[in-house]
């Protein structure tokens, strides 16, 4: 699965249809309680929507099916896919107490065709797409769209989330889960998939496991530790972007190659001869390269860090993420071998507070900062990696051509993913299309390809 701009994606021309879900009766089952991540990404909507600021963006993914498609047996795949998965079902309502949560029974969710026309050009498509794509809203269910683009012996099948309901490893569960289904009905059979977990509970454990954490709880110790270092809860992104305090630029949304899957093997063998793994070795070059381009020599920032294991949670759709604080020294003259201890070691003490919810911290010991409508007081210094290898359906995903797309109408920041495909290893970027940013985006980007592929060479920076 590759992640890119679905503007930078050439679909080819087809009929375009919606599934539309809606709630068949009336009435939820109560369920209580949201994620933190939940209630932090509701009460920001709802400010944003409120000061008229809001920010629109979305997480999709798309995938090829071979053809002539069997329509009635993809509707039927896209709503299993809706009634599978509790989170795509919940609902939500805000209360003085926070965010509340309901969900629809499987059987009281159904589906309706909307016919949204021939799209004659593949430009025509990306448009339509995006445009669909931007009508999720966070504050109004369903917070998914499904639907394909259906062609004579093709069909490019979609669907798009609120980040509310999913995160970045919820795309690859998506398109295994439809694809797979698909094959089912159309075949004749009710699909067969692995048991998936319940979001609804994982909040629900989340929220037990941390209902006594206050700001004095020895647990938040490593939090207070890294404000202390950083000077603030967020650390900054260290080199110039060009953007001014408080505005928002139209964002540039580019992938690009950064080490071939060969590379990625020396990569491998480089890291393990030196007691390491690839993230840790990623984490590591990425720390050198912003030096090189004059960043400080002790690398801070936040590391998302997946709360799905490898149990039933691996084939959930949810948003089960946790941000963590990192940081290690990456002074010239070190050799590879020495950054990546001081990495190891950072992780090993990350690991020892996993369990402290990012969002709780944040709230407990940047209340000020808690209480904006924005996310990131300003650009944020961010490593962020996957290995969609790993990911449910990853054998297939050359075959369907498994994308995700990730966009930000404006940003005042500046955002990276790294991420591992069969065919290498790839970065995602989002920031600020000012000149400035531009220039230190590429120049970071082509540093950063530069210091991997000597460690991938030889082993050193």
């Amino acid at each position: 699965m590759i992640q890119v701009n679905v503007e930078d994606v050439e679909f080819a021309p087809g009929h375009m249809y919606e599934w539309r879900m809606a709630a068949a009766a009336a009435g939820t089952r109560p369920s209580g309680v949201t994620s933190f991540n939940q209630e932090k990404h509701v009460s920001v909507a709802r400010e944003a929507h409120a000061a008229d600021d809001s920010l629109a963006m979305y997480i999709a993914a798309t995938f090829e099916l071979p053809g002539p498609v069997d329509r009635e047996a993809l509707g039927a795949a896209l709503l299993y896919f809706v009634r599978r998965h509790d989170v795509l079902r919940s609902t939500f309502r805000q209360l003085t107490g926070g965010l509340s949560c309901g969900v629809l029974a499987p059987e009281h969710v159904e589906s309706r065709q909307v016919d949204h026309g021939y799209a004659e050009s593949p430009s025509a498509v990306r448009d339509l797409l995006h445009q669909i794509f931007r009508g999720v809203d966070p504050l109004a269910w369903p917070m998914i769209r499904l639907g394909a683009v259906i062609r004579d012996d093709s069909a490019t099948v979609w669907f798009t989330c609120d980040h509310v309901v999913a995160d970045g490893l919820s795309m690859p569960v998506g398109v295994h889960d439809i694809a797979e289904a698909y094959l089912a009905y159309a075949a004749g059979r009710t699909p067969a998939l692995p048991e998936t977990g319940s979001y609804l509970a994982f909040s629900h454990e989340q929220r037990d496991r941390n209902a006594t954490l206050h700001a004095g709880d020895p647990r938040l110790e490593r939090w207070k530790a890294f404000i202390e270092g950083t000077g603030s809860f967020f650390p900054r992104f260290p080199l110039d972007m060009g953007v001014e305090p408080g505005r928002m630029y139209p964002a540039v949304n580019e992938t690009t190659p950064l080490l071939t899957a060969e590379e990625m093997k020396g990569l491998e063998n480089a890291c393990q001869d030196v007691g390491g793994k690839v993230h840790m070795g990623l984490l590591a070059a990425v720390g050198v390269a912003v030096r090189k381009e004059g960043g400080p020599d002790v690398h801070r920032s936040l590391m998302p860090v997946s709360d799905r294991g490898s149990g039933p949670y691996a084939h959930t759709m949810g948003w089960f993420v946790n941000t963590m604080p990192i940081a290690f020294p990456v002074g010239e003259g070190q050799s590879f071998g020495a950054v990546m201890a001081h990495v190891r070691a950072a992780l090993d003490d990350m690991r020892q507070h996993i369990d402290v919810p990012f969002v709780r911290a944040w709230e407990l010991l940047a209340p000020d900062e808690y209480c904006a409508h924005h996310y990131w007081p300003y650009s944020v210094n961010w490593f962020s990696y996957l290995d969609f290898r790993r990911s449910p359906g990853a054998e297939r995903h050359r075959a369907r051509d498994a994308r995700m797309h990730v966009w930000m109408e404006g940003s005042y920041w500046y955002s990276f993913w790294l991420f591992r495909t069969d065919t290498g290893l790839y970065m995602n970027s989002i920031y600020a299309g000012t000149d400035r940013a531009k220039e230190t985006a590429r120049s970071l980007e082509n540093t950063l390809r530069r210091t991997l592929r000597n460690l991938a060479g030889d082993g050193v920076f």
